[in-house]
């Protein structure tokens, strides 16, 4: 299992989650976040011009078996692309164990409903 963070514009979150959701992945958080990188915006408050150090994201988080690893990673940078300083970035994570409060089922089958697949 594999937890999937990324970092993207909050423009382009949209765009990522029907991505995501073409590639049946089904189940994801996601955060509003403040960092600092080498992208600046500049805000307009009635007619002045602020030029802030801190950039609006949005973190999407979603814990995965192994073998979706790729068509997440893959729906996340088609979607989120544009080409220009400040996409964002994907970071993978390896995951020990995953446990499903409601039935206490381990590993990759707490991620998923096992009677809907196939």
């Amino acid at each position: 299992m594999k937890k999937i963070e990324a970092i993207i514009r909050r423009s382009k979150f949209d765009d990522v989650k029907e991505a995501l959701l073409k590639a049946d992945i089904e189940w994801f958080s996601y955060y509003d976040v403040r960092g600092i990188g080498k992208s600046r915006q500049a805000r307009i408050y009635r007619g002045i011009m602020y030029d802030t150090s801190s950039i609006e994201r949005i973190l999407v988080s979603i814990v995965v078996r192994n073998k979706n690893v790729e068509k997440t990673v893959t729906a996340i940078l088609q979607a989120a692309q544009t080409g220009e300083i400040g996409d964002g970035r994907i970071f993978i994570i390896p995951v020990e164990d995953a446990i499903r409060i409601r039935t206490g089922e381990r590993g990759d089958i707490a991620l998923y409903n096992a009677e809907l697949e196939e």
